[in-house]
């Protein structure tokens, strides 16, 4: 079986800080137990925006590299030796990630952490190969009345799941949801699905009026805001603070904020990574005495893919409430440069 695809393609490469070249390269040739995928969506989000400015990250890329992980395509080429289902024309979701399944973590169901998570990043081009761990344990099958862009949304979906069953919320609570970028919107999303009442915080109009079409009870512009640790237990009942809160940001000074804004016996989801470097001040009593549970919720597993790609389906998240428009491959560089200077843009489409 022929297993490489001769010719170019255009691909979006990443050289270093802020430097993004749109460019023609060799198609990628496939080892035997590899797939070569057609990309029909790739998505923008905050962490390849943090990468573009940053110019690397230490896990996932180093450059020069094609770039960008959220996105749903078409199987193109298979290697021989790949197995299952898949056929030439059949639409996928590739993940970014797959475990080892073999080291501690993994036999201890913390995938997540896998000492060797193997990363894969190119959704920047029109073609993609696919390494055989993620062909095999993380590749769903899109369903047939699921639209390219709706499916390319399992990768952040995925991670958001993962995050409200790592925090343990219930119908009937009250969650506080800090930052409403696309992760924080769709907290907002996936929890007052789940009757959550949801108290939002966002730095600008735009942001919580969207907080409050995807179902947030409350949502607080801080920027209008002197006290918003105040400001949100007077939400609660008898003031005591939120039974969870969920930090969206990444930022030392809104983790802090989280940890103050949850009752006795509440739990605080640290979600949004901070700069490398940060530190962060905590009130040993507010734990102990308060017995606050804090977690940090990284990345996502085989099994919350899967469960993305389900809520998909049902039709509880769509791609209209995030993605805020399309452009074509060639106009990506302008768009990040746009994007760092918060143009209120959410999540931009990458069609070919």
């Amino acid at each position: 079986m022929n297993t490489r695809l001769n010719g170019h393609m255009t691909a979006a490469v990443l050289y270093g800080r802020e430097d993004l070249k749109i460019e023609r390269v060799s198609i990628p040739k496939l080892e035997d137990d590899e797939v070569l995928v057609r990309v029909k969506v790739a998505l923008t989000c905050g962490t390849d925006l943090k990468v573009w400015r940053h110019g690397h990250h230490p896990r996932m890329i180093v450059p020069p590299a094609i770039f960008g992980h959220e996105l749903s395509g078409v199987v193109e080429l298979l290697g021989p030796r790949v197995q299952g289902e898949l056929r030439s024309g059949i639409r996928v979701v590739p993940a970014n990630s797959a475990p080892c399944d073999q080291c501690l973590f993994c036999r201890r169901g913390q995938w997540n952490l896998c000492e060797d998570l193997l990363f894969n990043n190119g959704a920047y081009a029109e073609y993609i190969r696919i390494p055989a761990r993620i062909v095999r344990q993380n590749m769903p099958i899109i369903p047939d009345h699921v639209s390219f862009q709706d499916a390319a949304l399992v990768e952040p979906l995925a991670c958001v799941l993962r995050g409200v069953h790592e925090i343990g919320v219930r119908s009937g609570d009250t969650a506080v949801v800090i930052g409403c970028g696309p992760i924080g919107l769709t907290f907002v999303r996936v929890l007052s699905q789940r009757g959550v009442r949801v108290i939002a915080l966002g730095k600008r109009p735009s942001q919580t009026r969207a907080a409050e079409r995807l179902g947030a009870a409350v949502a607080l512009d801080v920027s209008r805001v002197r006290d918003p640790i105040g400001a949100v237990r007077q939400l609660t009942e008898r003031g005591y603070g939120a039974d969870a809160a969920i930090e969206a940001v990444g930022s030392a000074s809104t983790w802090q904020c989280a940890l103050q804004m949850v009752r006795r016996g509440g739990a605080v989801n640290l979600f949004g990574g901070c700069p490398p470097g940060s530190s962060v001040q905590i009130d040993p009593a507010l734990l102990h005495y308060s017995e606050v549970t804090v977690r940090s919720t990284f990345h996502h597993t085989p099994h919350f893919v899967r469960e993305a790609l389900e809520t998909i389906a049902r039709g509880d998240i769509r791609a209209s409430d995030f993605i805020t428009g399309t452009i074509s491959l060639n106009e990506l560089p302008g768009f990040f440069e746009r994007m760092k200077h918060r143009n209120g843009e959410l999540k931009v489409a990458v069609v070919s």
